[in-house]
């Protein structure tokens, strides 16, 4: 089996093309690890040599479909577990992500498919990303990111990066979530017809319906 080194590593190549359609580079899965490249370089020749990851010298990582079956079937852990931490413990939306990586590798199947089950099959964890059922299938509206949304463009929030926790308290304070309705507007956004400033590099981090 895979370790959990491995399974952070797919993660964050599958993770990096859900809401974009480039591929990762070897320098850009360094930075969104924390890890100097010579260490993600050598990482990748061992994913390469398993069989789940594609890569060329110089070139983008990509995951072969058994590298994409493993990939989802952690997320599927990782966000039932965020999902559950808000709903049954009260956590905040910003406070979920570092509990996941911990949990995602020491819980059961049989726990996991029990609070899947409680949940109620939940699609979506707390930040809008969507959960891959136990088939590794998942459902995505289509979106724009609120960078690109031209100025009146209406949408409802869609997905969140959970990347930077001061960023999702500020967004919370400002009253944005997951499913709220918007529109884009030069100033920021407005939010049943008020006008709501963002804090900064929100409008790379939200997406919301086309």
């Amino acid at each position: 089996m895979p370790s959990p080194a491995f399974d952070d590593y797919l993660k964050t190549v599958y993770a990096h093309t859900e809401w974009q359609d480039a591929p990762i580079t070897p320098s850009q899965l360094a930075t969104a690890l924390g890890i100097a490249p010579s260490s993600v370089t050598e990482m990748v020749k061992k994913l390469s040599a398993a069989g789940l990851v594609s890569h060329q010298p110089y070139g983008a990582v990509r995951l072969t479909d058994a590298g994409r079956e493993r990939a989802l079937q952690m997320l599927r852990r990782h966000r039932l577990i965020e999902t559950w931490l808000v709903r049954e413990f009260g956590y905040a939306w910003h406070e979920v992500h570092d509990e996941a990586e911990v949990l995602e590798h020491t819980i059961s199947d049989r726990l996991l498919e029990g609070i899947d089950q409680r949940l109620g099959r939940p699609r979506f964890d707390p930040h809008g990303d969507a959960i891959p059922d136990a088939e590794g299938r998942v459902d995505r509206e289509p979106f724009v990111l609120l960078a690109d949304a031209i100025d009146g463009h209406s949408g409802r929030v869609l997905r969140v990066s959970d990347r930077d926790p001061e960023l999702l308290q500020a967004l919370e304070d400002a009253g944005i979530a997951v499913g709220v309705e918007l529109t884009a507007s030069p100033d920021g956004v407005r939010v049943d017809g008020t006008a709501t400033a963002l804090p900064d590099g929100a409008v790379d981090a939200i997406w919301v319906t086309a």
